[in-house]
């Protein structure tokens, strides 16, 4: 930091190597180093909180959906024990909170009793940016259909595991499994999946339409299973 205008020890302005201006703080604190940067992105090495009307202790949820994103990118502990967010990133005008703040406020929405969770690719499948472009806000219920599990099929297509020479077709429902039967190669296995997980997205996208933006219920509609999802 660095002083830059001086009228009386309560009454100082000073500058943040960042550029950052700090006005009317006082010498003191300036002394003792406890005036905080707030654009200065301590957080992952991208994040930082930045100023503007949006506080930690009035917007606690936002704060922590917004630190819980930039986990998912930038923690590689994280990313160990959850590897389908590799080479996931934040947006650079979400890397300062404020702006995650202002999207997330205009953005939210609530359905009676259910959890709403934040999703980067049900509008754009297989997108890795988080950006008010590509993400939303959707009940859990439907998140969790979305939900891979790469490591228990092993080289099989989604929906399929191999059961003593044959190939069984299930997915998860209402956190159960729903069992689709057994068929004799993994492609056939698979469009049985495929049929039976997109009808169903469909009528979750029904079950929720009146709460649901536009852009999320078309994409739920036209939602498409592919093999190598």
């Amino acid at each position: 930091m660095t002083i830059i205008k001086y009228e009386m020890n309560r009454n100082i302005d000073i500058q943040f190597k960042d550029g950052t201006i700090i006005h009317n703080t006082c010498y003191d604190s300036f002394k003792k180093g406890n005036i905080k940067n707030y654009n200065y992105p301590d957080i992952y090495g991208v994040g930082y909180f930045g100023y503007g009307k949006y506080s930690y202790k009035e917007h606690t949820i936002v704060y922590n959906t917004w630190m819980n994103m930039l986990k998912r990118c930038y923690d590689l502990k994280y990313q160990e024990n959850k590897p389908t967010y590799l080479n996931c990133v934040v947006c650079k005008e979400w890397h300062k909170f404020q702006n995650f703040a202002d999207w997330y406020e205009k953005s939210y929405y609530s359905i009676p009793n259910c959890k709403m969770q934040l999703d980067k690719d049900i509008l754009v499948k297989g997108n890795k940016i988080y950006s008010l472009e590509n993400c939303c806000f959707v009940p859990s219920e439907i998140n969790a259909v979305f939900t891979k599990r790469e490591a228990k099929r092993g080289n099989l297509p989604i929906g399929v595991n191999e059961v003593k020479g044959r190939y069984k077709a299930c997915f998860t429902r209402n956190k159960q499994i729903t069992y689709l039967g057994y068929y004799d190669t993994p492609l056939e296995a698979f469009q049985i999946y495929k049929f039976a997980k997109e009808q169903y997205i469909k009528l979750l996208a029904n079950k929720y339409i009146k709460y649901l933006p536009n852009n999320l219920y078309d994409a739920l509609m036209n939602y498409q299973v592919e093999i190598d999802d």
